[in-house]
């Protein structure tokens, strides 16, 4: 094999037969999910330990449109002074009466002025944070059970009282 061939990839392929190319991401769903204000927990072995209750929202996906119900939360866990780990769980319920469970885990991280603020529950520019997510999905309707069976990639963005995403499916 040559350097820089792949094996069981001949030089001749193009870009669009290689198996391996990136993925491309095909826009999902928009939410917008209200919260309540946190719980802190305090400090604990890995960090500032927080919890945000959920209170409701919406969600506008491809197919179907749902409400966010409340009752489910975001684990929220201040590593440092730039970076917190998220955790959300929560139940979407569409207009056709579906629920679908949601376990979202996230990377927020900032300057650390810019989190300060965020944790203060502050309003700030979003271009400032970033704000990463891999959403996955749980769903009994056979019309919605392939969510189970795809990746899922997010943006997000922090507001005083709710949070705003946006989810991509990873072709």
């Amino acid at each position: 094999m040559e350097a820089g061939e792949i094996e069981g990839l001949s030089k001749e392929m193009t870009l669009d037969d290689d198996p391996l190319q990136p993925p491309a991401l095909d826009r999902f769903a928009d939410l917008t999910v209200q919260v309540a204000a946190p719980i802190e927990v305090g400090a604990v072995g890995h960090g500032s330990r927080r919890v945000i209750p959920i209170l409701g929202g919406t969600c506008i996906a491809r197919d179907w449109t749902a409400r966010v119900l409340p009752g489910g939360a975001d684990f929220q866990l201040i590593v440092n002074e730039r970076m917190a780990r998220l955790e959300a769980r929560y139940v979407l319920e569409t207009d056709a009466g579906d629920r679908i469970f949601v376990a979202n885990d996230a990377v927020r991280s900032a300057a650390p002025e810019v989190m300060a603020r965020l944790i203060r529950g502050e309003p700030v520019d979003p271009m400032a944070v970033y704000f990463r997510c891999v959403p996955r999905f749980e769903a009994s309707a056979a019309s919605l059970a392939w969510m189970m069976e795809r990746v899922f990639l997010g943006t997000g963005l922090r507001r005083p009282n709710e949070v705003v995403m946006r989810f991509f499916e990873v072709r």
